[in-house]
């Protein structure tokens, strides 16, 4: 299973990104799909998780500001990042949960800066 996420970039503060990752190879049925980010200097710290059925849970540094969605029949998982911060700066990492195992993506950098 592979996991290509797209999106990143430069954005100034309050602005807005659309990060999007796309699961492909041997997939079956993808359970949990999830966003993490990594700041320079700072562990890797789960951003947004969405369950198959739908359900979220977000950390608490950015709820009201991001949205994760997915789409079952591509086996993609977005998230809508709006009023950014300069602490949002990082590299986000898709992720996915399927039979057990954790698959990651390459990671997309996001910067945060005027």
């Amino acid at each position: 299973v592979q996991l290509q996420a797209s999106g990143g970039g430069l954005v100034q503060p309050g602005g807005f990104l659309r990060l999007s990752c796309a699961a492909s190879g041997s997939i079956f049925n993808i359970d949990a799909m999830a966003w993490y980010r990594q700041a320079p200097g700072k562990e890797r710290e789960l951003v947004a998780v969405i369950g198959r059925g739908g359900s979220t849970h977000y950390a608490d540094s950015v709820k009201g500001r991001f949205t994760v969605s997915r789409d079952n029949t591509k086996n993609t998982v977005n998230l809508q990042m709006n009023s950014l911060k300069p602490e949002d700066t990082a590299v986000y990492y898709c992720n996915s949960v399927m039979d057990g195992n954790d698959y990651w993506g390459q990671g997309t950098l996001v910067t945060v800066s005027s």
